[in-house]
């Protein structure tokens, strides 16, 4: 997937700047998908220039002016096309499972302590997840939200997002416990 479907995605919220877009990246979106601040601007340039969104600069008089970008006609028709294409299968590229993988050949200890780091991480995004949840639901129950919003598409990204930290977290302390019960057999 290209990062201007993810871009596109992001702007049906309406307009926004670079500064918002990269916010919204961080807090939502890279429950899926992420990017640099740098490859973002570099990617709303592109778009620009290929008639997916518009920039609109706005003058602040304290503030540098700033660009708002909406998207276009042709920027809801390629994210409609987008849509309807099947997706292409998911691949799993992770450098902690390689380590892992070689954990037997390697320092058992460092691989112990990248396993913590991606529990610790994991931790902190469900965290950050679930502040996002608290306010995607705004006081209503799950049903309410999925009926009245309107638009889901964040919310179920958001519950992919939280499942996969989850597993994330479930993987990390039955990898640790395995490397722990290796360690004392083996003395």
């Amino acid at each position: 997937m290209a990062l201007r479907n993810a871009v596109m995605a992001a702007l049906l919220e309406g307009e926004a700047s670079g500064y918002d877009l990269a916010k919204e990246f961080d807090a939502s979106v890279a429950n899926f998908w992420m990017a640099t601040p740098q490859q973002l601007y570099r990617e709303l340039e592109r778009m620009e220039a290929e008639g997916l969104i518009r920039a609109r600069l706005v003058e602040q008089e304290r503030r540098p002016n700033k660009r708002l970008f909406s998207l276009t006609g042709a920027g809801r028709d390629a994210l409609r096309e987008f849509t309807a294409e099947p997706p292409r299968p998911t691949a799993i590229r992770d450098e902690l499972l390689v380590k892992v993988q070689a954990v037997d050949a390697g320092d058992d200890e460092a691989v112990r302590a990248a396993i913590r780091e991606r529990a610790e991480s994991a931790r902190a995004k469900l965290a950050r997840y679930e502040r996002l949840r608290i306010r995607l639901l705004a006081g209503r129950t799950e049903p309410e939200h999925l009926a009245q919003a309107e638009r889901i598409g964040p919310y179920l990204t958001l519950q992919r997002g939280i499942a996969f930290e989850q597993e994330n977290l479930r993987w990390a302390e039955q990898a640790l416990a395995a490397l722990d019960l290796r360690a004392t057999v083996r003395r």
